[in-house]
């Protein structure tokens, strides 16, 4: 069954290399850490929802609102799949549905958006204030929307199709469908936030550490399905 129906537009992915064991805390039992070319990632992300309906039903106020958050990429029987240390959002009915019936890390926040289109550039920027103070990510890209490459980083980054979420020592897994989206290459990124405050110590190196990538996907309809548990 679906439990919602949404277009995710304009993804940024801005992407780190990390060491396994600082993930390894996180991951919700039953599920391992998944690898490109031997690398561990997490993403920062940040995208608009739009367009939002839960079980069929537009939901006044909430249709059309942004979100950022810091993943990393899993496998449960084969499945490729995401885990989230952390999604901001500004809705506070998204954040207690997500977390009472997802068991998801939601927090709500202050946020804003910007994009801007010149001759020859597409600028977005996702923007949100954590203890009293505005962080952002943003990026500047080609205008044309290209296939992403079979085996690339940014087909690694971009493809897992599920969700893991752990719930005293359950595991549960939800799909979300969506085809395979285009994506503009960035010519220039910025990132101005504090990692400690927003995700805690284990991830404060980042503020210090180079992207492997940026990418910006063009996005699609999306469909979220009913969660399942995997483990317990």
């Amino acid at each position: 069954m679906t439990f919602l129906n949404a277009y995710w537009r304009n993804l940024l992915f801005i992407n780190y290399e990390v060491d396994p064991k600082i993930l390894e805390p996180y991951l919700p039992k039953g599920t391992e850490l998944d690898f490109y070319n031997g690398k561990c990632y997490v993403s920062m992300v940040g995208f608009m929802f739009m367009d939002v309906k839960v079980l069929g039903i537009k939901l006044y106020n909430h249709i059309n609102f942004e979100e950022v958050n810091l993943r990393f990429y899993v496998k449960h029987n084969n499945k490729r799949g995401v885990v989230f240390i952390q999604e901001i959002v500004p809705k506070p009915l998204i954040t207690l549905v997500a977390n009472s019936l997802y068991h998801e890390h939601y927090t709500t926040s202050n946020m804003d958006h910007v994009w801007k289109e010149t001759h020859d550039s597409l600028f977005f920027e996702y923007r949100w204030q954590v203890n009293n103070k505005w962080q952002s990510i943003a990026a500047t890209t080609e205008k044309e929307a290209v296939p992403i490459l079979e085996n690339s980083e940014e087909q690694f980054i971009m493809e897992h199709y599920f969700g893991y979420t752990g719930h005293k020592n359950k595991t549960f897994q939800y799909e979300v469908l969506h085809p395979s989206w285009l994506h503009y290459k960035v010519k220039d990124f910025n990132s101005a936030m504090d990692f400690e405050a927003n995700y805690g110590t284990d991830f404060e190196h980042l503020k210090y550490a180079k992207p492997t990538s940026v990418i910006l996907a063009k996005g699609a309809e999306v469909s979220i399905k009913n969660k399942l548990t995997v483990h317990k």
